[in-house]
């Protein structure tokens, strides 16, 4: 584990800037700048920007000088860089337009043929209707502070594995929408609390849908949302098999990519003592490799089950060399 920082060349507010970063962990990084006082709002995603003045503090402090370009290197391979299109500016604008689109296939799928129901619609697609209101009530509490893996990035990623499984046709047909709606609720609630989150998630589910769509959507939703707290969903359920392995797929990214997963998921349990954390952190790996398949979808299996063992096997021997 190594902090590095570049020579402070960056112009801005009247002096110059370096970049800290490290090649293993956040939770280190916001340490050792804490440490030389610098402040947490110059933290930007992977790294921080650190005014020329404290240049000498942070390299008695252990940070290693380095060239631009190499600090640049060390970022991109060790896996927490935070590419732009996964910046919280950028995320946020698409998930809005996601959700919007989301509404738009809930309208299409309703009887469209009374009057009263057209106004409806036309109110809750509104940009202060209920649907988009229910939709940055959601970005916000993906967004809320204390969180650092299940975040926009993920809810992002999990929307995307949900379009890739039902392209590859492990979905009936009309059933993404409630499947991607699920994705959006399953979360939605996060106090790092097992078992609890997944029930509120599915709570709130119910309590703001119950409005807006029809009731064996809703509770389809709900219980979409209450399999993440297992992911064993029955053999013949198409819709669970899919949102379970959506939310599995982090497992088979890249090693760079799996890097800055594990990551955000270390940051989430900061409050847990480092060797409390390999020890928890051991058995569920030990607990993942030891089922017969990872993933309960044919395209999961095939895609992504290889890639995935590789990478919970390596974190395992990781956790076993600290």
């Amino acid at each position: 584990m190594t902090i590095y920082i570049d020579p402070p060349t960056w112009p801005a507010h009247g002096t110059h800037f370096s970049h800290l970063i490290s090649d293993h962990s956040l939770e280190e990084l916001h340490q050792i700048a804490g440490a030389a006082g610098v402040s947490r709002r110059a933290f930007d995603r992977d790294h921080y920007d650190v005014p020329a003045q404290l240049f000498e503090d942070l390299t008695a402090l252990g940070a290693v000088p380095v060239s631009g370009g190499e600090l640049t290197r060390i970022l991109l391979g060790c896996g927490l860089r935070i590419p732009a299109a996964q910046r919280p500016e950028k995320l946020h604008r698409n998930l809005q337009r996601a959700w919007a689109r989301l509404g738009v296939q809930w309208s299409a799928a309703e009887d469209n043929s009374a009057a009263d129901d057209e106004a409806r619609r036309s109110s809750w697609l509104a940009p202060d209707g209920a649907w988009l209101t229910l939709g940055e009530e959601l970005l916000t509490r993906w967004s809320e502070p204390h969180r650092n893996y299940h975040a926009p990035t993920h809810l992002s990623a999990v929307l995307r594995g949900v379009g890739t499984l039902e392209r590859a046709g492990e979905l009936e047909p009309g059933q993404r929408p409630v499947v991607t709606l699920a994705a959006w609720f399953h979360d939605a609630v996060y106090a790092g609390v097992a078992g609890s989150d997944e029930e509120e998630s599915a709570t709130l589910a119910e309590n703001r849908l119950e409005p807006l769509l029809p009731e064996h959507v809703v509770e389809e939703t709900a219980r979409l949302v209450r399999l993440t707290t297992h992911h064993d969903p029955d053999p013949d359920d198409h819709a669970g098999a899919v949102l379970v392995d959506a939310d599995l797929e982090v497992l088979a990214h890249s090693p760079e990519s799996y890097a800055r997963y594990t990551a955000a998921v270390r940051a989430d349990y900061r409050h847990v003592a480092e060797e409390d954390f390999r020890r928890g952190r051991a058995q569920v790996l030990e607990r993942l490799l030891d089922a017969p398949s990872l993933f309960r979808t044919a395209t999961g299996i095939q895609r992504w089950e290889p890639q995935a063992r590789v990478n919970l096997a390596r974190e395992l021997e990781q956790l076993s060399l600290r």
